[in-house]
C-alpha cells in the first residue's frame, strides 16, 4: 500500500513516530510542495492507494478522483473538508477517514494577530532591527474598554469571545442563525450586521464558508468599518471580497488588517496584499501547531492501520459539513 502525504510543507510529517506501527508493506511519501497543475497532481499520485490531505490545501475534487484508479483511501485531517468531493469518492468506491482536531490552536492565533497588528508588534521589530528607537511608529492600540466584533460565534468564536472579555473588552456578535440567548450565554451582544460592523473596534471572522458567507463582506460592508478599525479573519479568504479589501487598505479606510486566510493559497509571490500598508499576514497557520499536528498525524496513521486491517474508522459520510479552522 503506497501513502501519499500531501502539502508537507514543513516537512514534518515522517518526523511523528506513529508511522512505525504500519505494517512494513506500508510505504509513506509525504510531498513537501503543493501542487497546482491538476494533470501533473494527477500524474503524481497515480501510483497511490491512499491520499492523506492537509486540510484543503489540496482540493480533490472527482475530477481528479476519475484519473486515480489505484485510489482506496483518502484520510483528511479534521473531521469536515469542503475540498474533497465525498459524492465521487463514494461512487468510486474510496473511503474517506478523518481526524480529531483541537481548536485552541486558531484561537491563539486569532489573538496573536490581533494583538501584533493592534500594537504595530511587526513594524515596531522591524524598525528596531534597523537601528531606530521607536522611530517611524505610532500608538499602538488598547483593547480594554473596546468593542470586540465577533463575526460568527460558534465553537471558536466563542472561545474567541472570552479571551476579548478577559482583556476587558465588550464583546457583540452576529451571525445568520444566532440568537440573543446563544450570544448571551458566551458573554456577547446579538447585533445586526451593520450594527457590528460600525461599531467594532476588532472585527474578527469565525464563519464557515458556505454559499451564504461566500463574499459576505464586500465593499459596502467594508466601507461601515470605523477608521480606527482593525479586522482579522483566521476562517476562510473568500468570506470577505479580496479585491475589495485590497482597496479599501490601500487607502487606508480603516486602521488595519491581520489575514491567515486567503482567496488563493499558496499565497503567490508578487501578490497585491504582500506589499499592503498596515496589515500582518501569517500563511493559513491556525491548524498548525505541534499539538495539533500529532493528533493529525496519530489518528492518520490510525485510519491508515483500520484501513489496511478492513475495518476503516472515523469514516465521514457524503453530507457532512465542512470545518473551519
Amino acid at each position: 500500500m503506497n501513502v501519499a502525504v500531501l502539502d508537507d510543507y514543513q516537512r514534518v510529517a515522517l518526523s511523528y513516530p506513529y508511522w512505525s506501527t504500519l505494517p512494513p508493506a506500508v510505504k509513506v511519501v509525504p510531498f513537501h510542495e503543493h501542487i497546482a497543475s491538476f494533470d501533473e497532481l494527477a500524474e503524481r499520485l497515480e501510483p497511490f492507494e491512499v491520499v492523506v490531505a492537509m486540510r484543503e490545501r489540496t482540493p480533490l475534487p472527482g475530477e481528479l478522483l476519475a484519473r486515480l484508479p489505484r485510489l482506496r483511501l483518502i484520510v483528511t485531517t479534521g473531521m469536515a473538508n469542503a475540498s474533497i468531493d465525498l459524492a465521487a469518492a463514494r461512487e468510486r468506491g474510496v473511503t474517506v477517514c478523518g481526524t480529531g482536531a483541537s481548536g485552541s490552536s486558531t484561537v491563539e492565533l486569532t489573538w496573536a494577530l490581533i494583538l501584533a497588528v493592534v500594537r504595530g508588534i511587526p513594524s515596531a521589530d522591524a524598525t528596531l532591527r534597523s537601528g531606530e528607537w521607536q522611530a517611524g511608529s505610532t500608538p499602538g492600540g488598547d483593547l480594554d474598554g473596546a468593542t470586540l466584533g465577533v463575526l460568527g460565534l460558534g465553537r471558536l468564536g466563542s472561545r474567541v469571545a472570552g479571551i476579548g472579555r478577559a482583556f476587558g473588552m465588550r464583546v457583540v456578535a452576529w451571525s445568520q442563525n444566532l440568537t440573543a440567548e446563544r450570544a448571551a450565554e458566551h458573554g456577547a451582544e446579538l447585533v445586526t450586521l451593520p450594527e457590528l460592523l460600525s461599531t467594532s473596534d476588532v472585527l474578527t471572522v469565525h464563519l464557515r464558508l458556505s454559499d451564504r458567507t461566500h463574499g459576505l463582506l464586500g465593499a459596502p460592508e467594508l466601507a461601515l468599518l470605523k477608521p480606527s478599525a482593525y479586522l482579522v479573519n483566521t476562517s476562510r479568504g473568500p468570506i470577505v471580497d479580496q479585491a475589495a479589501l485590497i482597496e479599501a487598505v490601500s487607502a487606508r479606510r480603516f486602521a488595519g488588517v491581520g489575514l491567515d486566510v486567503y482567496d488563493l493559497e499558496p499565497l503567490p509571490p508578487g501578490h497585491p496584499l504582500l506589499t499592503l500598508p498596515n496589515t500582518v499576514l501569517t500563511p493559513h497557520l491556525g491548524y498548525v501547531s505541534e499539538r495539533t499536528f500529532d493528533v493529525f498525524y496519530r489518528d492518520i496513521v490510525e485510519d491508515v492501520a483500520a484501513f489496511h486491517a478492513g475495518d476503516p474508522i472515523r469514516v465521514i459520510s457524503p453530507g457532512g459539513r465542512a470545518g473551519a479552522g
